[in-house]
């Protein structure tokens, strides 16, 4: 593994992330950006705030073997990677049954979309993959660098660590919201991930670590929200984050729900000082 990006990244969503936004969280320490959803095949937003950084890396979280080309984004990937060498991760995922049309055999058609990155000269020390059940993060740990994760807990976490071992990078992305009042974070939280939990995807992997259809039924229990959402002040959620460290993630990816997500990005950084007291 040739790149460490760090414990603590933050996701902004492809189509609005700016370059004062990527400066903004690179001077608050942060180490990597994730592009949150199925950014395009050129990869024109990570280049965009490549371009307005010095050390952050960028990632994708995650492109979409179904609607991204593979060697479209091979072609995107030298690009960018000959003006910002070690920077560029790419993050790719098999989608979901309920939204990709002809969706069959994921983990075969992400086998497939590896063999043409790898033929087209990607280095598989750059590619993630978003891998939840135990066939697609056994091929994370054969052929890529590790696994980029949504919608998991410290279990899971757990779990992928023990799946690839010592070496891979595991990478959960985690929810965050700034709020003291529980009950209002909790419904906040709800309302953001009720369309993620209707995916059999996410809920099938949340089964699979010891959630049930009373936690899985909306409006869905408190310990599953919170469980994904961490919630309350910056230190708290900071706590929260070292849980994961713990569980075996390299890195955590922050959602920050609310108004101002980069103020809250900005919140949770300053609690923690330098992302680097997270593996204290």
């Amino acid at each position: 593994m040739t790149i460490e990006p760090g414990p603590l990244g933050a996701y902004l969503t492809a189509a609005d992330a700016t370059a004062t936004d990527a400066a903004a969280l690179e001077e608050a320490g942060y180490r990597a950006i994730w592009l949150a959803a199925s950014p395009a095949a050129d990869l024109l937003p990570a280049e965009r705030l490549l371009d307005a950084t010095n050390r952050i890396v960028v990632g994708t979280s995650v492109l979409n073997v179904w609607q991204a080309d593979a060697g479209t984004v091979a072609d995107s990937y030298h690009r960018i990677a000959g003006k910002h060498a070690g920077r560029l991760l790419i993050g790719i995922g098999a989608g979901h049954r309920e939204v990709d049309a002809g969706y069959t055999s994921p983990v075969a058609k992400v086998a497939g979309y590896l063999e043409t990155l790898t033929a087209a000269g990607v280095p598989a020390d750059r590619v993630l993959l978003a891998a939840l059940g135990p066939k697609m993060l056994r091929l994370a740990a054969e052929r890529a660098a590790g696994t980029l994760t949504l919608q998991v807990t410290p279990e899971h976490t757990r779990r992928a660590r023990e799946a690839l071992g010592p070496d891979k990078l595991v990478v959960p992305g985690h929810g965050v919201l700034l709020d003291t009042d529980a009950d209002r974070a909790r419904e906040t939280a709800r309302a953001g991930l009720r369309p993620l939990l209707g995916i059999a995807n996410y809920a099938g992997n949340l089964r699979r670590i010891g959630y049930t259809d009373h936690d899985l039924t909306d409006p869905f229990s408190d310990r599953l929200i919170d469980a994904l959402v961490l919630h309350g002040d910056a230190t708290a959620i900071a706590a929260g984050i070292r849980a994961q460290i713990a569980a075996g993630a390299n890195h955590v990816g922050l959602h920050a729900l609310g108004e101002d997500p980069i103020g809250v990005l900005r919140a949770i950084a300053a609690a923690t000082r330098e992302p680097e007291t997270l593996r204290a």
